[in-house]
């Protein structure tokens, strides 16, 4: 027996990589600093974790349909009108096994082998690895600090092609922390749409972006491209990454395809995880959601000012999600080098740039401060100190 082609084309995930390290160097009574993963610490919302307990008291807890509990789709349109300004048909909500549900479900929606998709490099690597699943030549576009490490309309024009099918966007970005300018967005997505491609929309950390001057959410991009296939999640701004809860929102037409779709996948999203989600939507819940945001946005002043007082530039300052991109060509390691040490001397983890793609891969490093203010202080002042040791 042999594994599939698809299977071996699958590269590693290597922030999971170096959890598995650290890990192991905690087995041996060290305490490491992780700084890798993007996982907020806070958990569930306590009305949630109240709900849920009140739903597994031994009642049957039946499939629901596989696009999801009507009441909790109708609850997630609320929260675009609430949040966004957005009118979306609950009809167009597709509830998910967890954002990586929706991505797989989008990607047999719209992908045929040999379609071109363009994806930033950059990017969180699932996405791509997805497309490529389905049989997508993703061509990966280079950005810069320029750009904010995003996609503009002219890096779109230059890459693209006859064949190109359709493009993947991600903002705010994972592992950036950047977001695309909403003016700029939609310029994108009407050149796309001009061609007759489709526009897949990341939306996961819309919600721990940065507010404006009168307190509004950032714009969701069907703001401006309503026909947008958007991605979203429970797991970041609700901090519920172990439930796998997400949700897509597709044009009318494709609906009975991911229904289809979903039927066969995963037959529906898990039911006691949809029914205690319902509480995620109330003001109370909302309001929690909100603090943690701005705790975030303190965590990130930390983070930056720790950065700098290592030597350690970030070229782009992230506005949205908790991860900062910064840069380590200064110390003369390569990023793969960098984490590897960092980890063995110093108990720190990180993530390389390898994992986001080849233009930023030896030089950027991503650092998640989804950690405590404790944790945090204590990463950086180790990461000061390891930058010390290196020099001459």
């Amino acid at each position: 027996m042999r594994a599939s082609q698809r299977a071996q084309a699958v590269q590693p995930f290597y922030a999971m990589e170096f959890a598995k390290r650290a890990q192991a160097l905690e087995t041996q009574g060290h305490h490491v600093v992780k700084l890798n993963l993007g996982e907020p610490d806070f958990g569930a919302p306590p009305a949630v974790l109240s709900a849920l307990q009140k739903v597994a008291d031994g009642r049957p807890l039946p499939y629901t349909g596989a696009t999801g509990l009507l009441e909790l789709r109708e609850a997630i349109a609320g929260f675009y009108r609430q949040e966004h300004d957005v009118e979306v048909d609950p009809r167009r909500i597709i509830v998910t096994a967890g954002a990586s549900a929706a991505l797989l479900l989008v990607s047999a929606a719209l992908v045929d082998a040999g379609d071109k998709v363009l994806i930033s490099d950059p990017s969180y690597p699932c996405n791509r690895q997805f497309a490529e699943s389905f049989g997508a030549e993703v061509i990966l576009v280079p950005t810069t600090p320029e750009s904010r490490f995003q996609l503009d309309l002219p890096a779109v024009k230059a890459h693209w092609a006859d064949d190109t099918r359709g493009i993947m966007i991600a903002t705010p970005s994972n592992p950036t922390g950047t977001s695309i300018d909403t003016a700029e967005l939609r310029n994108i997505c009407d050149f796309a749409r001009s061609r007759d491609a489709w526009r897949i929309v990341d939306e996961i950390y819309l919600n721990l972006g940065t507010r404006d001057a009168a307190g509004r959410a950032p714009a969701s991009v069907l703001s401006v491209d309503p026909d947008a296939f958007v991605i979203n999640s429970f797991s970041k701004y609700f901090g519920m990454t172990g439930w796998r809860l997400g949700w897509c929102v597709v044009p009318d037409a494709f609906v009975p395809v991911m229904e289809r779709l979903a039927q066969n996948y995963y037959i529906c999203p898990s039911t006691p995880a949809q029914f205690a989600a319902l509480e995620c939507f109330t003001p109370q819940s909302l309001q929690v959601a909100e603090d943690r945001r701005e705790e975030f946005e303190r965590r990130r002043a930390v983070v930056l000012a720790g950065l700098e007082a290592a030597g350690l530039p970030v070229p782009v300052l992230p506005d949205g999600a908790f991860y900062v991109y910064f840069d380590v060509s200064g110390t003369g390691l390569s990023a793969w080098d960098f984490c590897e040490r960092a980890l063995a001397e110093k108990h720190v983890a990180l993530t390389p740039g390898k994992d986001f793609g080849p233009g930023g891969a030896d030089r950027y490093v991503r650092l998640s401060y989804s950690a405590s203010v404790a944790e945090l202080r204590q990463g950086l002042s180790r990461l000061a100190e390891f930058t010390a040791d290196l020099q001459p």
